[in-house]
């Protein structure tokens, strides 16, 4: 049966205990947190908890009093659940520091609009983002229509040297930059079919969301708000339909402001967050982004944690049982 392990698809036999899973990924007698369907497993039912069918696992292990809290885009496995963009800084050497200070793996570069070698006369992005430190992730922003999303996308796999992971956008209008939906369908379809890792924006839309899962998308992209607003999340009872119905990440694209945005969006349960201008915007960009890549980290725990109940009155932190009064 297939179940999904830090948000990559697994398939394990009938009887298989959280255990026999533990061991199977080397991490028997290690310090881990099992997370079984977005709850917290005591380690003392791991040998007793019998996985189902589709269930979802999250397993983090402590290392050097950190935690290896990695996800997976693409079969390919990353540490940082912070993805950047590179637009909008007054320089490349702010854009370098700024991603720097993020500490991203992914960067995502706007194929129609930026200079990675297709113009030798002006400054190379990849000259500050190296391809060998970085994993760049061509994206299509600035396209109106499936037909040049899709073509941007494959001029981006031919600069790149054959590279499928790509985020897919496809534009209604200047005005609001909202994505068109239906074309956003179609050009996803047709990625897909050519063998493209497609992580796709779209509106915050739980319906439109498990649309593009189904299609093959191996990422989707809610906006938290429109694009370059920084108003934060605008609809958080919809992104959190999203992630409980999704069997892929969920990464919020668009709208984040400033870090506690981030760290709202991670406490819902979303995988990551891609931001650009948040960062490049802020008064002191590099300073921001370290910001950023704190409040991932906090929202991120804080997730795993499990948030105390609400409660509408008051109940007393310190407990009166057992005083002499």
């Amino acid at each position: 049966m297939k179940i999904y392990v830090n948000g990559d698809s697994r398939e394990y036999g009938d009887d298989t205990s959280v255990a026999n899973i533990v061991t199977d990924l080397g991490l028997a007698g290690k310090r881990i947190a099992v997370e079984l369907n977005k709850e917290i497993l005591p380690f003392d039912q791991y040998s007793q908890q019998l996985i189902q069918v589709d269930d979802k696992l999250e397993i983090v292990q402590a290392i050097g009093g950190g935690a290896d809290d990695s996800f997976t885009l693409g079969g390919r496995v990353f540490s940082s659940r912070l993805l950047v963009g590179t637009g909008k800084y007054k320089d490349l050497d702010e854009t370098r520091f700024a991603i720097e200070a993020s500490g991203a793996e992914i960067v995502t570069v706007a194929i129609r609009r930026t200079n990675i070698g297709q113009n030798p006369d002006e400054p190379n992005l990849l000259d500050v983002i190296s391809p060998d430190k970085y994993t760049i992730l061509p994206n299509t922003a600035g396209c109106f229509t499936a037909e040049d999303a899709v073509r941007t996308c494959r001029l981006g796999r031919e600069l790149l040297g054959g590279h499928n992971l790509v985020k897919l956008e496809v534009l209604a209008d200047q005005k609001t930059l909202f994505p068109d939906v239906a074309e956003t369908f179609g050009a996803a379809e047709l990625l897909v079919k050519d063998g493209f890792d497609v992580m796709v924006y779209t509106n915050d839309d739980p319906i439109a969301a498990k649309r593009l899962e189904d299609i093959g998308c191996v990422a989707v992209m809610p906006l938290a708000a429109p694009i370059g607003s920084g108003l934060g999340i605008r609809n958080p009872y919809n992104i959190l339909t999203i992630v409980e119905n999704a069997n892929v990440p969920i990464l919020v694209d668009a709208g984040v402001g400033t870090a506690s945005d981030a760290a709202i969006a991670m406490e819902l349960g979303c995988d990551g967050v891609l931001m650009n201008t948040a960062i490049a915007a802020a008064q002191n960009p590099v300073l921001m982004a370290s910001a950023m890549k704190k409040g991932i980290q906090a929202g991120r725990e804080a997730f795993l944690a499990g948030r105390m109940p609400r409660k509408r009155f008051a109940s007393a932190s310190s407990p009166i049982d057992g005083l002499f009064l």
